[in-house]
């Protein structure tokens, strides 16, 4: 047999190819919002995509991994299992559009927007058709065709992207704040129609006992979820209510969103990382050596990790030119961000015993904590320090659901991890960002200084050389 985090880096790879391709034009992008839009528009535009975040988690009800565990159960036909979750998701999201339809005019008016009605229906629709393809793709991870896979998030992201192109550069009106929510619109719409050669051709049949089994699994992760994504989200939310300027706290949102796309790198590579990692873990669930095989994928994702920190960290006067210039008053935050995202992604590593054991209601609590700790550290501290205690609090959130889900998985479902040399990478990365600092001190605060980055290229290969050494000692070709 191939060694396995052979093939797990291998269709990371792939997978990670629509990613990255998605990351990196989103990240091409951020120049034109935060030159053709102001701070006050692109905050809109932030605040909108907070919405579509956390009901896009509602209205798939976490049949995503609930296919994952039931498809490759003994005696489950995967065709069915998938078929039962889309009845059940086109059901739920049918009723959703129709309400958001009915009310566009009283929600749009509601939240600030009065006369912006079609907004509202655009967000309904982006729903729709996004949680309807969410099944899709994961049926096709779950087959593992990556490729294709790959070129359909292709095909969206170039759509999505031909669209911002047409309406803030060919478009005779003057660019606003709905014309990135338009363009994702148009990407998920073009999406969903290559998926109907696919749906043709699926046999629908309903089983009401085995969507019953589906769901009990499922909701509970999709309620922990919930308090996850709101997790990630909710700061966004709270601007409007506890931002340092009450009168023009989208402006604030702008400048904090703009910061927190430079950390995209990192997000980028969790995201690759977890479309490959799931469906491997749960394949591998009853291999003798899985567990081995689990803790030596955490150290080999922690030690890159670091790296993907340190060359945002060690390269942030270039990386910041991207911003437009009212925008880089934010770019502080970035460092706390990526290491934010860092744990975010450990997490979801060590989260793996809960939901390979079953034992899903946990997730429920671990994220609870979580988002209580986002709550309190936005709005104890955001009145006062604006989106600092946003960058803070996505850290101290991140860091507690870490310690919690590490914890009870160390007493109901050991893995071996090291956390010794797990602890070694940190003190590295912690060194290295030390040195940065001192460094920095001795070149002018203003422009691109290409000996600062020098130096800190230097400093990085030392780190990478060092974890290497450490990363030989998993001997991951026993596993």
């Amino acid at each position: 047999m191939a060694n396995p985090l052979k093939q797990l880096a291998g269709e990371t790879a792939v997978y990670g190819l629509s990613s990255i391709l998605a990351r990196v034009l989103n990240f091409l992008f951020v120049p034109i919002y935060t030159r053709m839009l102001t701070q006050v528009q692109y905050g809109v535009v932030t605040e909108f995509m907070a919405y579509i975040a956390i009901l896009q988690v509602v209205l798939v009800l976490g049949l995503e991994t609930g296919c994952f565990r039931y498809a490759n159960k003994e005696g489950e036909d995967p065709q069915k299992v998938y078929s039962n979750a889309l009845i059940a998701v086109f059901g739920l999201n049918l009723g959703f559009l129709a309400l958001m339809v009915a009310f566009s005019e009283s929600i749009s008016a509601a939240l600030g927007y009065e006369g912006y009605r079609s907004l509202i229906i655009y967000v309904a629709l982006i729903l729709f058709s996004d949680s309807l393809t969410a099944i899709l793709f994961a049926k096709l991870r779950q087959e593992h065709k990556a490729f294709k896979f790959a070129i359909f998030k292709t095909l969206k992201i170039l759509t999505e992207t031909g669209s911002n192109l047409v309406l803030f550069f060919l478009w005779p009106a003057k660019p606003d704040f709905t014309y990135p929510i338009l363009a994702i619109l148009f990407s998920c719409i073009l999406c969903l129609i290559l998926f109907i050669p696919d749906l043709v051709k699926f046999r629908f049949v309903y089983d009401r006992k085995l969507t019953g089994r589906l769901l009990a699994y499922s909701l509970p992760l999709m309620i922990a979820s919930l308090p996850g994504v709101a997790n990630d989200f909710l700061d966004r939310i709270l601007f409007r209510y506890f931002d340092t300027n009450p009168e023009d706290w989208r402006a604030s949102l702008g400048v904090y969103q703009a910061a927190v796309k430079l950390a995209v790198i990192m997000n980028l590579f969790i995201q690759m990382f977890r479309y490959a990692a799931e469906p491997f873990f749960f394949q591998r669930a009853r291999d003798r050596n899985s567990k081995p095989l689990y803790a030596a994928v955490m150290e080999w994702f922690t030690a890159f990790c670091g790296l993907v920190l340190l060359g945002v960290v060690g390269y942030i006067d270039i990386i910041s030119l991207f911003l437009g210039r009212d925008f880089r008053v934010g770019i502080g935050i970035v460092p706390v961000m990526l290491l934010s995202y860092m744990l975010l992604g450990m997490l979801f590593n060590v989260s793996m015993w809960y939901k390979l054991s079953g034992k899903t209601n946990m997730a429920l609590w671990i994220t609870l904590a979580g988002l209580v700790v986002t709550a309190v550290v936005n709005v104890v501290f955001m009145p006062r320090y604006s989106y600092w205690a946003s960058a803070f609090g996505h850290l101290a959130s991140y860091l507690t659901m870490f310690i919690v889900s590490a914890a009870l998985g160390a007493k109901y479902n050991p893995f071996p991890y090291n956390w010794g040399r797990i602890c070694m990478y940190f003190l590295l990365m912690g060194a290295a960002l030390a040195l940065f600092y001192a460094f920095a001190s001795l070149f002018p605060a203003e422009g691109v200084r290409w000996g600062l980055m020098g130096i800190n290229t230097l400093i990085i290969l030392v780190y990478s050389g060092l974890c290497f050494l450490i990363l030989r000692k998993t001997k991951i070709n026993n596993l």
